[in-house]
């Protein structure tokens, strides 16, 4: 049971196509990357697995509801310094998904939907995000050849 008591938080990446959903965080100095692209999801409430945990944030952030399932794709990032908080990342592949579906809940100051190449590139987007989702494309380009 310790994969689901050691961790901080959880973020998904939303994949439609070659595009990622993003959510535009508030630009208070008093939160981690103010005014930066995120993807959906936060911190977790007691006793929540990993997936319950993102499952809700996305319900609350975007009104996406997704079955556990969906889930195509998990990573627990642990910290890289004592201190740092433990995560997990997830990818759901959603070919179709219906943007007009996605109701902003008000984390935040927008949603938008990137070209994932430039999600990478954006100087403004979360670290450490660009490199979890950049650890599951290339896992994806090795499994393709």
């Amino acid at each position: 049971m310790r994969e689901f008591s050691d961790f901080d938080g959880a973020k998904v990446a939303i994949l439609h196509g070659s595009r990622v959903v993003t959510i535009l965080r508030d630009d208070a100095p008093s939160i981690a990357f103010p005014n930066m692209w995120d993807f959906p999801g936060g911190a977790r409430e007691e006793g929540e697995s990993p997936e319950q945990c993102v499952l809700r944030k996305l319900h609350e952030e975007l009104s996406l509801k997704l079955a556990p399932e969906q889930l195509s794709w998990k990573r627990r990032y642990g910290p890289e310094r004592q201190g740092m908080p433990v995560t997990w990342f997830f990818v759901a592949e959603l070919p179709d998904l219906d943007e007009g579906r996605l109701r902003f809940g008000g984390a935040g100051q927008a949603w938008r939907m990137f070209d994932v190449a430039r999600f990478l590139r954006q100087s403004d987007a979360v670290p450490q995000l660009k490199v979890q989702l950049a650890d599951y494309l290339d896992g994806q380009d090795a499994l393709k050849g």
